[in-house]
């Protein structure tokens, strides 16, 4: 466990566990394992939120100028394609929520099936994996991030 989250709560502790497992599954393919992750990430509330905030934070820094709609349709090409061979149960429309939402353009209210959030925990760290691939940090840096970027939300609301 990174050291950074010793001061988090119980339940934060755990998404941060579960996510980290989750990513580097993702990133040796290792199905197993992935599966054990993904269901603990399931389990926890408020993954989604904390997930949501490390895809954003990859985003941002890996598209400093902004995203256009080619954009964000290379980003999801490339995540199911990565993914496809090792994961064929991966569904474009669940990476498609996860990026809209994790851009702030998602209404569920507007989507005639909105992914339950099982399937949400199981698409998000593929998501993440993939947009680490472009960058040289590790996930437990935007977990961090995301984390303090949580409380400090919060607290201001």
């Amino acid at each position: 466990m990174n050291g950074t989250w010793r001061h988090l709560p119980a339940s934060a502790r755990e998404i941060a566990g579960a996510a980290t497992e989750a990513v580097e599954a993702a990133k040796t393919q290792d199905s197993e394992a992935y599966e054990v992750a993904v269901a603990r990430l399931a389990a926890a509330e408020r993954s989604g939120l904390v997930l949501g905030a490390v895809v954003r934070l990859l985003l941002e820094e890996t598209h400093p100028d902004g995203l256009d709609g080619d954009d964000v349709r290379q980003v999801l090409e490339q995540c199911v394609r990565a993914a496809a061979p090792w994961r064929p149960d991966v569904d474009p429309h669940v990476v498609l929520v996860l990026l809209a939402g994790a851009l702030g353009v998602y209404d569920p209210g507007d989507d005639d099936s909105p992914p339950d959030p099982v399937a949400l925990a199981r698409h998000a760290p593929l998501l993440v994996a993939d947009l680490l691939a472009l960058t040289a940090r590790p996930v437990d840096a935007y977990l961090s991030a995301a984390f303090a970027e949580i409380e400090r939300t919060e607290r201001h609301d």
